[in-house]
């Protein structure tokens, strides 16, 4: 498969996202950039409510589970999302991404309301493979960036910021009557997921 150097500068720059936070050409990028690359980049996660309730669900059952998983799951989540974009940038065909992206905010919202307590392993695998939709759908515009590099420091803020907003309503179950609160929100999640998938199956 032939790909341009365009191409080939950004997966190398959505596989170095853990090493990009401390790169000079970030504190110095110009205005521009921060419009069309960072900015861009930051509200691409958040501009959709699919990819929103996936990525506080992944907090929320984190949370939940408890330690390690209160950390692990948030890691986990941009690593793998980091391959999905790679592969988003290569234009490597992967069927119904819209419809994992749905389908996360599901299971996920439904792994929170039932309480659902698997092996660490097998939370990551979930976590993981629906990390793979949402990491094509970011990475399939991060060619068209005008600076790639900090459009994928901004997404990955982003869904960072969203995670912890997950953890932190996850902490509520510590309180009186808390866990159910955790549970009906994983709840909202699963029936704003299942409206995207039916939405989509309609059309």
């Amino acid at each position: 498969m032939n790909l341009s150097n365009h191409k080939i500068n950004a997966i190398k720059t959505i596989l170095l996202l853990l090493l990009v936070f401390s790169s000079p050409a970030f504190a110095h990028a110009s205005a521009a950039s921060l419009k069309g690359g960072f900015l861009s980049g930051f509200f691409h996660p958040i501009s959709g409510l699919d990819h929103v309730i996936a990525m506080v669900a992944v907090g929320l059952w984190g949370a939940f589970l408890g330690k390690p998983a209160i950390w692990i799951l948030p890691v986990v989540f941009p690593l793998v999302m980091a391959f999905g974009g790679a592969l988003g940038v290569v234009g490597i065909p992967i069927p119904y991404i819209e419809t994992g992206i749905a389908l996360s905010g599901v299971i996920l919202g439904l792994a929170v309301m039932f309480a659902v307590r698997p092996p660490i392993w097998i939370a990551a695998i979930i976590v993981g493979a629906f990390a793979i939709f949402h990491g094509y759908a970011h990475g399939a515009e991060l060619p068209n960036a005008t600076n790639p590099l900090v459009f994928s420091i901004g997404f990955v803020i982003s869904t960072g910021l969203l995670h912890l907003a997950g953890i932190a309503i996850g902490e509520l179950k510590r309180l009186n009557w808390g866990e159910w609160i955790v549970r009906g929100g994983g709840a909202i999640i699963t029936v704003i997921g299942f409206g995207f998938l039916t939405h989509m199956i309609s059309a």
